[in-house]
């Protein structure tokens, strides 16, 4: 594979899977045993965290802002918005729209994701919702 089918392959996968909350594609980007942040089951884990997220965020989405390709991986740099509409890490909804970043590293091997490490902004999403922070413009 070519870089650019491997980039194609990671714009796929959060495309369908966290935008369009299709999970039936799955079994189209990702290997069956997957790894994600060095720990296996992630197909199994990954619907409880989208339902969670989808909980929290109803209209959760990420933008793709970048993406890098080197041998078999792919970074991309991404930017999650939302509306805190539940509860979220003990912290009760407060209809915020929120904004935070997110870095992936995603290896490829025969067209598929097998190895996946993920970071996201949190503490700044934390802070967003947070009973101190300002309140929206």
């Amino acid at each position: 594979m070519n870089l650019e089918q491997n980039k194609a392959i990671v714009r796929g996968y959060l495309n369908e899977i966290v935008n369009n909350r299709n999970m039936a594609a799955f079994d189209r980007y990702l290997s069956e045993d997957v790894v994600f942040n060095e720990a296996r089951g992630f197909k199994e884990q990954h619907l409880v965290r989208i339902q969670a997220s989808l909980a929290a965020f109803p209209d959760f989405h990420l933008i793709i802002r970048d993406q890098v390709a080197e041998g078999d991986k792919v970074v991309t740099r991404v930017t999650f918005h939302g509306t805190h509409q539940g509860p979220f890490n003990g912290i009760a909804a407060t209809g915020r729209q929120v904004t935070w970043p997110g870095m992936a590293m995603d290896r490829i091997a025969d067209g598929k994701v097998v190895e996946m490490w993920h970071v996201q902004g949190t503490a700044g999403l934390l802070q967003q919702i947070s009973a101190t922070a300002p309140p929206d413009k």
